[in-house]
């Protein structure tokens, strides 16, 4: 107690000096919370927008489905067993079959990867309700980046040419039924959406599927022959890998700011120990042992920590309640990054997070705070109360 009280009046003492260093770590410590939180309003929302639009509760892959080899499509197809077909039946899983096809938008020639999928569908969080329309035509729907790259509105249409299961090209005329908003890439760039029926009658594949997606409520994760399962852990793992290098990024910003902080508190606790020395001389000749004062600087360093964790809670809670409010926009283009990216990314401050960053901040004080002392335990009493500098 006694450490505290002459600490803190050593630390009040020092006037504007120390406000200044509560002030730059207060700051640090605000950034980076600030910054811990987009990254992690960023994950929570990749992860959901994906799960909810793309992986649903889990995919099974057929057993030659690769999606990082194109040429794969071409065998990657297959029959749906009785098993998932009870599972389709019950509205808990829906298929979907791939095949790589050729658009023409304006006389332009334009890859694209064609999708079939049930109209009536609940699994996804897309509008397949749009495809459930009786045209001539094939209906198709697309996304909002799809449709901009392409120069394509609701109500064109563009000619569309593929391959079937025999190897023999064909061609018909789509009509853009609907364009949606998405902000999973890997659902809108270069992805045409038809009629699940529509899309195994023109590749002269009835019943195939290429992967089939579970609902969230669905937990079915038993092995079917001639199909692999991937859980979450598998179809998350580069949006995760991504946040990961995102967040290192943020380590090298957060260290710089710490080091400011740090060396604004070495500095004065340096200052503070050579302008001292006769009152830590008097001291120890008293009688009050060299660990005793190393604990009183110790100490008043460390207080610069906890003033500052107040002074930025006092003004940053207001701050970083309107950023979670208002959210983040991002800039255009984002959307080319190649992973799901909102317009509007919300932060998430977890407890956990925020008393982690601050535990961490506080040790790190410490220890900066300690180490300027380490020069008392060397210091001479009677030199010191002269004030001979050691």
């Amino acid at each position: 107690m006694l450490s505290i009280k002459l600490a803190w009046r050593n630390l009040i003492g020092a006037g504007l000096r120390t406000w200044l260093n509560v002030f730059v770590l207060s700051l640090s410590f605000l950034i980076i919370i600030w910054h811990k939180g987009i990254i992690s309003g960023w994950d929570r929302q990749a992860q959901t927008d994906t799960i909810n639009q793309e992986v649903g509760g889990g995919v099974y892959w057929h057993e030659n489905y690769d999606p990082y080899d194109i040429f794969t499509l071409v065998d990657a197809h297959g029959k749906i067993s009785q098993e998932m077909e009870n599972e389709v039946k019950n509205g808990k899983m829906t298929p979907i079959l791939f095949s790589q096809a050729t658009i023409y938008p304006e006389g332009r020639v334009q890859t694209v990867l064609m999708k079939g999928i049930d109209p009536n569908q609940q699994v996804l969080d897309l509008p397949t309700e749009k495809l459930n329309i009786e045209l001539e035509e094939i209906p198709a729907i697309i996304g909002r980046s799809m449709a901009k790259n392409n120069h394509l509105e609701v109500g064109d249409f563009v000619t569309i040419r593929w391959r079937d299961a025999n190897g023999a090209f064909d061609a018909s005329e789509l009509k853009i039924a609907h364009i949606f908003k998405t902000n999973v890439p890997t659902v809108d760039n270069g992805q045409v959406w038809i009629p699940l029926s529509r899309a195994q009658k023109m590749l002269q594949m009835p019943d195939e599927a290429t992967i089939a997606i579970i609902s969230k409520e669905n937990g079915m994760n038993q092995q079917v022959s001639g199909w692999e399962f991937k859980d979450h852990d598998f179809l998350l793992k580069e949006i995760r890998d991504m946040i990961k290098m995102k967040s290192f990024g943020g380590y090298i910003m957060w260290l710089v700011l710490l080091s400011l902080a740090w060396l604004a508190i070495f500095d004065t606790q340096v200052l503070s120990i050579f302008r001292r020395q006769k009152e830590i001389g008097t001291d120890i000749a008293l009688g009050m042992t060299r660990g005793q004062v190393i604990k009183i600087f110790t100490v008043e360093g460390a207080m610069n920590g906890f003033l500052a964790a107040i002074l930025a809670a006092i003004y940053g809670t207001p701050l970083l309640y309107l950023q979670a409010k208002a959210g983040w926009s991002m800039p255009e283009g984002t959307e080319d990054m190649g992973m799901a990216i909102a317009d509007t990314i919300y932060p998430y401050y977890g407890l956990r997070m925020i008393a982690v960053t601050a535990s961490i901040t506080l040790l790190s004080v410490i220890i900066v705070s300690f180490l300027p002392t380490r020069k008392i335990s060397k210091m001479n009493p009677t030199d010191a109360i002269r004030g001979k500098i050691q």
